[in-house]
């Protein structure tokens, strides 16, 4: 049993939480709104009273989005977790087409650099007022 100067130890307001985790305050109350943070109790005065678990949880879903998760891919991760029946190989599922889903998107990122490189190459960037790249992004349609 936690003793009672533990338990107050543990609690911990949003400005509190929001410093241990490096998360931002709104986005705190934005993850409680839409359901990836369970509310926390509130204490007499109406104000939020966090404990480990929630920081834990706010720490998880950082990580996930540091490393490109969406939301949605957060919600199935922590479903997952949630339930407490998961397997590694469920979780493996989700990371892995986040996985191809970012192996795409460096793809199209080479193909507009490739892109960007070639109209930019074309602009020797003198003062005259016509610009290759702005007749590549804007062309002449007569």
């Amino acid at each position: 049993m936690m003793s009672p100067a533990a338990a107050r130890s543990a609690v911990l307001s949003i400005g509190a939480l929001s410093q241990r985790t490096g998360c931002n305050i709104e986005t705190i109350r934005y993850y409680e709104r839409i359901g990836l943070m369970p509310p926390p109790p509130r204490t007499a005065g109406g104000h939020r009273s966090y404990a480990k678990s929630h920081e834990r949880r706010l720490v998880f879903i950082r990580r996930c989005r540091e490393l490109g998760f969406s939301i949605e891919e957060v919600r199935v991760l922590l479903d997952l977790v949630d339930g407490g029946h998961y397997s590694c190989g469920e979780v493996k599922a989700v990371t892995d087409r986040h996985l191809e889903d970012l192996r795409a998107k460096i793809a199209d990122l080479k193909k507009l650099q490739s892109t960007l490189a070639t109209i930019s190459a074309a602009c020797n960037g003198g003062q005259v007022p016509e610009c290759p790249i702005i007749d590549t992004l804007y062309p002449n349609t007569d």
